[in-house]
């Protein structure tokens, strides 16, 4: 890929591929087609670089230029998290190329992604710390977006993009309508207690008119993470950013009997395997402390 993208045509190659793609460029676009923008974006990024690093056309490309890709990333000093995410979009870019007949064979199907410590425990805030995390916050609008975080369990993403015709009353609660990951749509309910709230936050705003504002229009992912930000180091927690709110949702609905399949199509989760990770995740509780004492000997 020589640094970039391949772009040459090559008569030869469309033709096995079935005149779906014939340059590198092409499969890109076939392999992003349908992603949310977000995705489009970081997906794009990790294909430019594998293409970088390796420097020849993706039917080129040989287990070994994976394998020393891989070894690449951990010899640069990434976080486990970053080494993931960058081998599996290669893995995911090179599947789908050899699934649409551009190129002979999956190279990359042999090479295992490395595995990542579990950390989630260590992301689970607890209540006090959530309360001082909202109560610190002084802005009307930043702190109904921490609560949005929290209650609704959204992602940073889907509060960015919420439109007022997205947020109803119903039956004494607020219900919000998520437009998610994959192209999901969902309807997550907030307490009756966010009604205030929201009329201020709102004015006389039209239904199409952002939920949170920022400069020239909607916030961006990117202001909340620095609003979030902001909020974590008041309360003594200057890791925090906007998933850990949504990890926060999950562990406190779970340790107060929600039951695990309402909670995962809360958060939008394809499966409730992902979910069910939440009951393993509490740093606060282990089955030995529900143990009867032993008998004395």
């Amino acid at each position: 890929m020589g640094g970039a993208l391949a772009t040459v045509e090559d008569p030869g190659r469309q033709a096995v591929a079935g005149r779906q793609a014939g340059t590198d460029v092409q499969v890109v676009g076939m392999w992003l087609h349908g992603k949310s923008p977000h995705t489009c974006r970081a997906y794009r990024h990790e294909a430019l670089r594998f293409a970088a690093f390796v420097g020849a056309p993706l039917p080129a490309v040989t287990l070994g230029d994976v394998q020393a890709y891989a070894d690449s990333l951990a010899a640069r000093g990434l976080a486990p998290a970053s080494q993931v995410r960058a081998l599996a979009a290669a893995k995911s870019l090179l599947t789908f190329a050899h699934r649409i007949g551009y190129t002979p064979v999956n190279v990359g199907a042999a090479e295992r992604l490395p595995s990542i410590p579990f950390k989630r425990s260590q992301r689970i805030l607890s209540r006090e710390v959530v309360a001082q995390v909202i109560g610190g916050e002084a802005d009307a609008r930043n702190r109904t977006l921490l609560r949005v975080l929290y209650y609704g369990g959204l992602r940073v993403s889907e509060a960015c993009g919420l439109c007022w015709r997205d947020v109803q009353g119903r039956d004494g609660t607020i219900q919000v309508t998520v437009f998610g990951k994959g192209s999901k749509t969902r309807a997550v309910l907030l307490p009756a207690d966010f009604s205030a709230e929201l009329a201020e936050l709102r004015g006389d705003a039209g239904d199409d008119a952002p939920v949170f504002v920022g400069r020239g229009g909607s916030l961006t992912p990117g202001q909340a993470w620095r609003i979030v930000k902001a909020a974590g180091k008041r309360a003594g927690v200057p890791a925090l950013s906007p998933h850990w709110m949504r990890h926060a949702l999950a562990s406190h609905a779970l340790e107060d009997g929600a039951d695990i399949a309402l909670v995962r199509d809360t958060l939008g989760h394809a499966s409730a395997a992902t979910t069910s990770l939440y009951l393993h995740a509490r740093p606060n509780d282990s089955a030995g402390l529900h143990l009867r004492p032993l008998p004395a000997v």
